[in-house]
């Protein structure tokens, strides 16, 4: 999900393969995305049914809309606006995302379906993960494939927080 991230003065080295994807359409990338799994962190944390949508603005940054409730599927309504941009066209699956003023942070397209129904989406820090679907319940095939991606690259899976989502 394209959501704030800490920036840390920490130079400590990483066993993560952040390799990202080497084609992105973002029209295609554009819409909603239901969050399936992430890392806990404080930002979204006791956040469900948790979704990002992502449109183009005039300017051709991309709008991002975070939006879930807090505790429960009744919990109150939060929704929190960004934006996004690929600061390198030769990078094209390396994007930086901005909740507030313009301090932005990583958002590595890592994994993406050909179709463009699911998304491993990570940054150079170990301690964000997130799995992204088109839609509430993910294909049991592919989430096995994002997640054995995942080890592959060096994240500890199974700090996984499974975000409960509407299925109706």
């Amino acid at each position: 999900m394209l959501t704030v991230i800490t920036i840390s003065s920490c130079s400590a080295s990483e066993n993560i393969n952040t390799t990202t994807v080497k084609e992105l359409d973002l029209n295609r990338f554009l819409g909603q995305w239901y969050e399936i799994a992430r890392f806990d962190h404080t930002f979204e944390r006791g956040m469900v049914g948790c979704t990002a949508t992502y449109s183009l603005n005039a300017d051709g940054t991309i709008k991002v809309v975070n939006a879930g409730y807090k505790n429960s599927l009744d919990g109150k309504f939060k929704e929190t606006e960004g934006k996004a941009r690929r600061p390198n066209d030769a990078e094209p699956g390396k994007l930086e995302v901005a909740f507030f003023w313009n301090f932005y942070a990583d958002y590595y397209v890592l994994e993406l379906a050909d179709d463009y129904r699911y998304a491993l989406i990570g940054s150079k820090k170990s301690k964000y993960l997130w799995i992204l679907s088109r839609t509430p319940k993910m294909d049991e095939t592919d989430l096995n494939y994002v997640l054995e991606s995942a080890k592959t690259r060096g994240y500890d899976t199974e700090k996984l927080i499974w975000v409960e989502q509407k299925t109706e």
